[in-house]
């Protein structure tokens, strides 16, 4: 990859603005924002409760606002997800779960075998493949679902509060891998977090109040 792509902007966005419509009321979510995030790089996004956050994440991710099948398969090849809970079906191992993104593309079987394969390398779990969440720590758990995002290798991942469900080792290791995943692998990140020490391991730090865009720091 050249100087060129790397600083290419992944994601641009100028004077967004998003309104609810409550009881015939107006209530503003987000007012003129505007970013680039270029490839390559590692956002956190900071906020109180109610800042507009998570809408912000959902329109950079094509969800919010946006519907249709031609867009779920966009973000299926080009955006992978990672949340809290980490969102993995119960009755499946993991290596099932990882697979999930997949079946929306052509690939054959033997094909998806493998991607998963490799996505559960990159976060070290090849020996838990077989094992249904049940039977995975919280950190395990939430490296399948970072395996599941990356399975598609997508440009961009889409990380919500990934740590807010785990102790504070644990929520480090994630956060590691994270950084790995942006530095060793080229995965542009945009995370949403409550948590100053897990936007530490981001390469900038932006905050939203009250919908606006305060201010953009980059990490020491």
């Amino acid at each position: 990859m050249n100087e060129g792509s790397q600083n290419a902007a992944l994601v641009a966005i100028r004077g967004l603005v998003k309104r609810y419509i409550r009881g015939g009321q107006v209530i503003p979510v987000l007012v003129d924002i505007n970013l680039d995030v270029a490839q390559g790089d590692f956002v956190a996004l900071m906020g109180p409760s109610g800042s507009g956050k998570s809408t912000l994440l959902n329109l950079i991710a094509g969800i919010d606002k946006l519907s249709g099948g031609d867009l779920a398969k966009w973000r299926a090849r080009n955006v992978g997800f990672v949340f809290q809970f980490y969102n993995l079906m119960p009755v499946l191992t993991a290596e099932r779960n990882v697979e999930l993104p997949l079946l929306l593309t052509n690939l054959s079987a033997a094909q998806r075998r493998k991607s998963v394969a490799v996505a559960l390398e990159v976060v070290g779990l090849t020996d838990r493949a077989r094992h249904k969440p049940k039977e995975l720590s919280g950190g395990q758990e939430q490296r399948v679902a970072i395996a599941r995002a990356l399975v598609s290798d997508p440009a961009l991942l889409i990380c919500d509060e990934p740590t807010g469900d785990l102790d504070r080792k644990t929520a480090d290791e994630i956060l590691g891998l994270l950084q790995v995943l942006n530095r060793d692998h080229g995965k542009t990140i945009v995370m949403v977090t409550h948590d100053p020490k897990a936007a530490e391991f981001a390469s900038r730090t932006l905050h939203l109040e009250k919908g606006q865009l305060l201010e953009q720091a980059a990490a020491a």
